[in-house]
């Protein structure tokens, strides 16, 4: 293949993991060698989702069939570009325009037994179709069509706010506007099989809250997953439990739990949603994307309209990093993914290399407190992690604006607690005034630690309309 994995080198190394090839670096370098190569042909990616909407991306490739090394290199960039919007976009159907090896390979890749199997099976779950890659002219490309619907910002009454997280989970009981109780309590939902499980830790805190109130007039929830209508299509709370009892008990457990507390009226949505949302609410603008660093890394965005567009946003699992060797992630199966640079695991994974070992018998919750203990104690190594995590998320803001318009970065969650923090956004400020001047505008943000911790619960609260 052309040299581009030299090309995408970054101007800043994260010195505990020195083979990180930026996704944006190795796209851009791509996107030069096709320009000068002086036969740049017009390419373009559709995505499917509910309600007949369309996602378009455009984009140029080397010829097809003129060389080997061309191909190779066109469909390297094609099948990263296409998971990446998959994930950020969602959808049960690829329609590629303009290169037909390139077409016939990732419907190779995404077909039974091929090495993008999990994500088609994942997509097709969600949207309950089977998952297609269809290959046409470039002309033939459906024009994009797309929905974004106003959430949130409802302060009126008394509510409670739940925010469902892999290692705790957090409630806030708000009277007009007014947070009168909020809590966190540590759980382990992602190992634990029996759903009871989940649904006693739910009503318990969501009970406890409602103590602090007179009435309960509405629920709003922010949980990792995705959610349709209130309801439980995929998340990784519930990776334990059987498919029959996942159908039987998790499906519906959030609107279960509004029954149960007298029919109160619910809102679901997913939790990097609420993030964005919460960030353009204290805010008071737009072109928000949120990102909440915990178990895993949720991501949601509020678009210019102050509106949520209705995209998956599971950017866990696009790809930030394109070296062939970076770590993979259990669930999905693939490499350099953002669950793995934006989360607990990114601090586990770094700490060998800063000289830190962790006792294998904590859980990865565990762990992280003892890297922020380190922190705190002016530990040289666990200070080099929380900077190498802000030089991955200073080159993933470069990524994730090729596909988002983002005037706020807002991050939250238990991994930027403490100082790791503003240790991170330093150094991704940095990354951004050395290799993206031209997004070197986008603004910053870290919420004070209360709202770190509860923030999303806070927000959730205001989800539901009442009627």
């Amino acid at each position: 293949m052309i040299d581009l994995n030299n090309m995408a080198k970054p101007k800043l190394v994260p010195n505990l993991d020195p083979q990180f090839r930026p996704a944006v670096l190795w796209n851009r370098a791509f996107a030069k060698a096709v320009a000068n190569s002086g036969e740049a042909t017009p390419f373009a990616v559709a995505l499917e989702r509910d309600g007949k909407q369309i996602s378009v991306y455009e984009t140029a490739l080397f010829p097809a069939g003129k060389s080997a090394e061309w191909d190779e290199a066109n469909y390297f960039y094609v099948e990263r570009l296409v998971k990446c919007l998959l994930w950020a976009k969602g959808g049960w159907k690829i329609i590629v325009g303009g290169n037909s090896i390139v077409g016939q390979n990732l419907q190779k890749a995404y077909a039974p037994g091929g090495s993008r199997e999990f994500d088609a099976d994942f997509m097709g779950g969600v949207y309950e179709k089977d998952f297609v890659v269809e290959i046409v002219d470039y002309d033939q490309i459906p024009k994009a069509f797309e929905k974004t619907e106003a959430v949130g910002g409802h302060l009126e009454g008394c509510r409670i706010g739940f925010d469902a997280g892999g290692s705790d989970r957090k409630v806030a009981a708000v009277k007009d506007g007014e947070v009168l109780f909020s809590d966190e309590t540590v759980w382990h939902p992602k190992v634990t099989e029996d759903p009871d499980y989940h649904f006693a830790g739910i009503l318990d805190s969501i009970t406890r809250a409602a103590e602090h109130l007179p009435r309960i007039d509405a629920i709003g929830v922010s949980s990792a997953g995705i959610y349709i209508n209130n309801r439980t299509a995929v998340a990784s709370l519930f990776l334990k439990v059987p498919k029959d009892l996942f159908e039987a008990k998790v499906r519906d457990i959030y609107p279960r739990v509004a029954e149960k507390l007298g029919n109160v009226p619910i809102t679901v949505v997913n939790d990097g949603d609420v993030t964005a949302l919460a960030g353009a609410s204290s805010l008071q603008d737009t072109r928000v994307l949120g990102i909440a660093m915990g178990t895993s890394e949720a991501v949601g965005y509020v678009n210019s309209e102050g509106h949520l567009t209705g995209w998956l946003n599971e950017l866990a699992f696009m790809p930030v990093d394109y070296n062939l060797e970076a770590m993979v992630d259990e669930w999905s199966g693939d490499y350099g993914c953002g669950v793995k640079y934006f989360s607990q695991d990114a601090v586990i994974k770094l700490a060998p290399a800063a000289g830190i070992e962790l006792d294998e018998s904590l859980t990865p919750a565990e762990k992280l407190s003892v890297v922020q203990k380190y922190l705190e104690e002016g530990h040289a190594g666990a200070q080099q992690i929380f900077e190498n995590i802000g030089i991955y998320l200073g080159y993933a803001i470069g990524h994730y604006s090729d596909f988002y318009d983002i005037k706020h970065l807002l991050i939250l969650g238990r991994v930027t607690s403490g100082r790791g923090g503003a240790l991170m956004l330093e150094k991704a400020r940095e990354v951004l005034e050395t290799e993206f001047l031209e997004l070197a505008s986008i603004a910053l943000h870290l919420p004070d630690e209360s709202d770190r911790r509860v923030g999303q619960a806070i927000a959730a609260a205001g989800l539901t309309e009442l009627k």
